[in-house]
């Protein structure tokens, strides 16, 4: 059972009450696939949500929405700009070249996982406009990112121009895009489609929810396409009607930005225990601390639990049902070393 201690992933948390209610009441008798009353609602949830029309599919997890968005976006032949830190580069286990049936991952630097439209005009100039070079197809970024760092709109909006001049099609993988929405109060729309993007992975389980994420095409004439690849890759569950009723449960009376303000809230109690040990700034949930291994053990002995990110330096990630009292035990013990 997960402890109260636990500043390991957000990924552990519990689903949320909203989404286990909205499971029971979706467990009875529907049309199956995505045919059913609560899949059907997506489409103009979302559009709601973002003020403009979208398809939204569900899918189970976030690896398969990116992937599913970029194999829409780049050809076999093409190339996805990305941050060399970006999630489909270090944790999907190559699926981009897989959905793509092969397309390249070009790696960009740039502080805090985050790029810029200069790192993306560079690396197309280096490319040669002939046969013999990969031609760059596709922008993805991350928001919040794999460091904690957010995009704002202003940042998200330069990335969309330099995609738009260079003629690239722009995705976000928005893993944590809540906790980007509340930490920058920011409308969705100029996260996202105001911007320039033209695909969103909007997760939910790491917010809440408990196996569905949802894939939202800011083109909804991208929809046909990108529903048969979910076929193909396995991603059209017959009961589909369990991932998008507990969607919709957390679109309902803006329960994940709820979720997304409770964790948020805990990091930034964390923070200003952290002081200058941080490596970054605390901009959603997560935390980069510097830390000895003596200072981790010396944690650990006291029952937190916490990934080691790298020789000097621990990740804590805060979850919406942080129990706050265990957060304040940590930021007093860390303050104490």
């Amino acid at each position: 059972m997960r402890s109260a201690m636990s500043f390991f992933s957000d990924n552990a948390a519990p689903a949320c009450p909203a989404v286990m209610d909205a499971l029971v009441e979706a467990n009875r008798l529907d049309t199956a696939y995505d045919g059913d009353q609560w899949s059907q609602a997506m489409d103009r949830a979302f559009s709601d949500l973002f003020g403009t029309d979208v398809a939204a599919l569900w899918v189970a997890t976030g690896t398969a929405a990116n992937c599913l968005a970029l194999q829409a976006l780049c050809p076999p032949d093409g190339a996805i700009l990305c941050h060399r830190y970006a999630h489909i580069e270090m944790d999907e286990a190559g699926a981009p070249g897989f959905y793509t049936h092969g397309a390249k991952l070009t790696l960009l630097d740039g502080d805090g996982a985050k790029i810029s439209p200069d790192a993306i005009e560079e690396a197309v100039a280096r490319v040669r406009k002939d046969v013999h070079q990969v031609q760059p197809r596709a922008v993805s970024i991350t928001n919040a990112t794999e460091y904690g760092l957010t995009y704002s709109p202003a940042e998200t909006a330069a990335i969309g121009e330099a995609c738009e001049r260079l003629g690239l099609a722009f995705h976000i993988d928005g893993a944590r895009f809540a906790n980007a929405v509340v930490s920058t109060g920011a409308d969705p729309a100029d996260l996202t489609w105001r911007a320039g993007a033209k695909a969103l992975s909007f997760g939910f389980i790491k917010n809440g929810g408990m196996n569905a994420e949802a894939l939202i095409l800011f083109d909804p004439a991208m929809a046909d396409q990108v529903r048969r690849a979910r076929k193909r890759a396995g991603h059209l569950s017959s009961k589909g009607r369990f991932a998008a009723a507990q969607i919709l449960a957390m679109l309902e009376n803006d329960v994940w930005k709820d979720n997304a303000r409770a964790a948020n809230r805990a990091a930034t109690t964390l923070a200003e225990a952290c002081g200058d040990r941080l490596f970054l700034p605390v901009e959603a949930n997560e935390l980069f601390v510097r830390m000895s291994a003596e200072e981790a053990a010396s944690l650990r002995d006291q029952g937190f639990d916490f990934y080691d990110w790298g020789p000097g330096e621990i990740r804590l990630v805060t979850s919406w049902d942080q129990d706050m009292e265990a957060v304040r035990r940590l930021a007093d013990a860390i303050a104490a070393l």
